[in-house]
């Protein structure tokens, strides 16, 4: 569920928390989820637990996931709100990337309605 490219230059903690929120915005991850745990996972990912650790306490932070003592981490209850606004953060780095690489504003308007049409089939 939880894979990472140690190969890539994102940062591990942040390809987790990426992963996390990616799932919770698909359904995969929902509200009173439990987690692994801290060793668990950086055992599974072959990571240092300070890297799973640090990704968890961005989560906590941003609302996506609380903890309870001696229990572990959760989803938290979702705020579709904050959903939206994650995945506009994402969305508009990928469009200055695109207008950097000469890509049209008509062309991007295209191609969501492209993908927009296939994700609506789905």
């Amino acid at each position: 569920m939880f894979n990472i490219d140690l190969t890539s230059r994102v940062p591990i903690y942040e390809q987790l928390y990426k992963k996390t929120v990616e799932l919770v915005m698909k359904g995969v991850l929902k509200e009173q989820t439990q987690l692994p745990s801290v060793r668990s996972l950086a055992k599974e990912l072959g990571v240092n637990p300070n890297t799973v650790a640090k990704a968890y306490q961005q989560l906590e932070h941003d609302g996506i996931i609380y903890s309870v003592a001696g229990r572990g981490s959760f989803i938290s209850k979702i705020n579709h709100q904050n959903l939206k606004e994650y995945a506009f953060e994402d969305f508009d780095k990928a469009v200055i990337e695109a207008f950097k690489a000469s890509v049209t504003a008509e062309e991007l308007c295209d191609r969501i309605k492209t993908l927009g049409e296939g994700y609506e089939n789905d």
